[in-house]
């Protein structure tokens, strides 16, 4: 493995030698605000729940376009109450987005792109009279969720990054037969910092 990713590298870095282009590696953080989209949902409101995403990323930036890949773990869900019960729905994903980055002045940048998320767990809490049970939910969740990320950006000096995303649920994330159709929305605000960088 240590050797694959060697290799990759240098290759990476023996294109960038014979182009215009830049490579950078850097790890970015931060804060979800989620919820679900329900539909025919009987007047139920569901509220925002805050978590938080993690993970690293690929910048390979050709003048005045970029083309971000990214791995994150990202801590989604929602908050709702149906008569006297509280609910809290927690849904963890590994996410890849593949974003395009359009650059304008100063580094600040529109984002757009597409993201496919895996599962890799899912919860329900309920909350009755101060007493909460947690139900593992898994079996009734799509394994993957696709979005559309649209966002704006900020490459700062030295290595520093700001993003603002919107992740637009594409795909129903519920997996059982005759439910209604459900589907993650996601506000992120992320911070990062530029690792490495080679090229221009």
């Amino acid at each position: 493995m240590k050797k694959l990713f060697f290799a990759s590298l240098f290759t990476l870095i023996g294109l960038v030698g014979y182009s215009q282009a830049s490579v950078a590696v850097g790890i970015k953080g931060g804060l979800n605000f989620s919820n679900i989209d329900v539909s025919q949902s009987a007047g139920v409101n569901y509220n925002n729940r805050t978590g938080y995403h993690f993970g690293a990323f690929t910048l390979l930036k050709f003048g005045k376009i970029g083309l971000q890949p990214e791995i994150l773990f990202s801590r989604q869900g929602s908050q709702y109450k149906i008569v006297a019960t509280d609910f809290e729905a927690n849904f963890d994903y590994i996410n890849i987005p593949i974003i395009l980055k359009l650059y304008t002045i100063a580094g600040i940048n529109i984002q757009v792109g597409p993201q496919i998320g895996f599962l890799s767990s899912a919860q329900a809490k309920e909350t009755v009279g101060g007493i909460t049970t947690t139900t593992d939910v898994k079996s009734l969740i799509k394994s993957n969720d696709f979005s559309l990320a649209l966002g704006l950006g900020w490459d700062l000096p030295f290595g520093l990054t700001i993003d603002a995303r919107y992740n637009l649920g594409l795909s129903k994330i519920n997996d059982s037969v005759g439910s209604l159709d459900t589907r993650n929305q996601v506000i992120q605000v992320s911070a990062g910092y530029k690792l490495f960088k080679f090229g221009n």
